[in-house]
């Protein structure tokens, strides 16, 4: 019973000092990243640097330079590139190297990779930063 009681009675005293007196503290938000530091961008890959013609495979994609040289443009204007798809994310299979394959086939400029999980699968994306590849 003793033991009982030490340990409400260290929950109470936990809870206790999480309430009283510590408030959350916040500060403002930068929305975008301050002028003069690295901006990043998050850029997916398939429907947006490449395209399928048939079946939608990825050793079938198909580069597009022209997006592909708005996303180099941003690079070399000073952008981190992300490039970041959700390829794998439903299979469970690791097509990371065949992906790093093809962006070095194509001749994309970018410093990061993120794929499968990293990206989760999804039918829509609703931001307050995203834009087209047609919008660049």
């Amino acid at each position: 019973m003793g033991t009982v009681v030490v340990f409400i009675f260290a929950y109470l005293v936990v809870i206790y000092l999480c309430k009283e007196g510590r408030e959350m503290e916040f500060h403002e938000a930068n929305r975008l990243t301050p002028e003069g530091e690295q901006k990043v961008a998050f850029v997916d890959i398939d429907e947006t640097i490449c395209f399928y013609s048939g079946k939608r495979r990825y050793d079938l994609s198909e580069p597009n330079y022209d997006n592909i040289a708005k996303i180099n443009d941003m690079f070399d204007e000073g952008w981190k590139i992300v490039y970041w798809t959700a390829r794998g994310s439903v299979s469970g299979k690791d097509y990371k190297q065949h992906t790093l394959n093809q962006l070095s086939e194509w001749g994309c400029k970018f410093h990061e990779l993120k794929t499968g999980d990293e990206k989760p699968h999804f039918d829509l994306v609703i931001d307050d930063k995203a834009k087209r590849i047609e919008e660049l």
